[in-house]
């Protein structure tokens, strides 16, 4: 990726009944990449109500934005959660400052499904997919406990790869009638509104904490994703383009 600069006009025709806004900040996001690609591709609380309540849940790449998040609902449902992440400060992170009952660093395990035993003896409810590690799955779905349900949010590691790592383990959807499901946030906007009146009160008090990762200045934007898809953000990547 490369910047350009370049000059317009910018400037609304009288009558045009229209407006003109200015971006101060962006945010990276890791459905960027695949925007890239060269080729063509053809919360809502009660739903954390239902069936969440004393539940484990594991987070894969939790210190993202939308891990962070995830489990610290899950926590305010009265679940058990552990996350993963990809150095030894996240993992402090996790713990100490979101709230999240234990996380490891996977990095520094070398067998996912013995990780998985240890932090999930009596096995795993909810999985949140949101890291794309190969080996990850296929380990989680060893673990589900029956009626399990997987919530695929993103696969960052898979991204770049011409061939994407297969799974092994399906047969366990069979046998554990686990059920395994997309999610894209456009499917939720009728719910923003809703979801707007939950989490701002939550902020306000303290007990949902929402980090961002900040960096200066639109020519570091194409760094600030690379980051982002190698795991080296804390919290919702942001450029900041004009302070004014």
């Amino acid at each position: 990726m490369h910047v350009t600069t370049g000059a317009i006009e910018l400037k609304l025709p009288e009558g045009s009944n229209r407006i003109l806004v200015k971006n101060l900040f962006l945010s990276c996001d890791p459905y960027m990449r695949k925007r890239m690609q060269p080729k063509l591709e053809g919360s809502d609380v009660d739903s954390f109500e239902t069936g969440l309540v004393g539940e484990f849940v594991f987070i894969s790449a939790a210190s993202g934005a939308v891990g962070e998040l995830v489990g610290q609902f899950a926590k305010l449902m009265g679940c058990y959660v552990v996350g993963s992440a990809g150095s030894n400060d996240k993992v402090d992170l996790l713990k100490n400052k979101l709230g999240f009952d234990d996380a490891f660093n996977y990095k520094e395990e070398p067998d996912f499904n013995v990780a998985l035993k240890r932090y999930f003896p009596e096995g795993i409810d909810i999985y949140f997919e949101n890291g794309g590690r190969g080996g990850m799955l296929d380990s989680v779905l060893v673990n589900m406990r029956i009626h399990g349900r997987i919530a695929v949010c993103r696969m960052i590691l898979q991204y770049n790869l011409d061939n994407p790592e297969g799974i092994h383990n399906l047969m366990q959807l069979i046998g554990k009638r686990i059920r395994m499901e997309g999610f894209r946030v456009r499917d939720y906007y009728h719910l923003y509104s809703k979801f707007l009146e939950t989490i701002i009160p939550q902020i306000k008090e303290g007990k949902i904490v929402h980090l961002e990762d900040v960096v200066e200045g639109l020519e570091n934007a194409p760094t600030a994703l690379v980051g982002l898809l190698i795991d080296k953000n804390v919290g919702e990547q942001v450029v900041v383009v004009n302070r004014e």
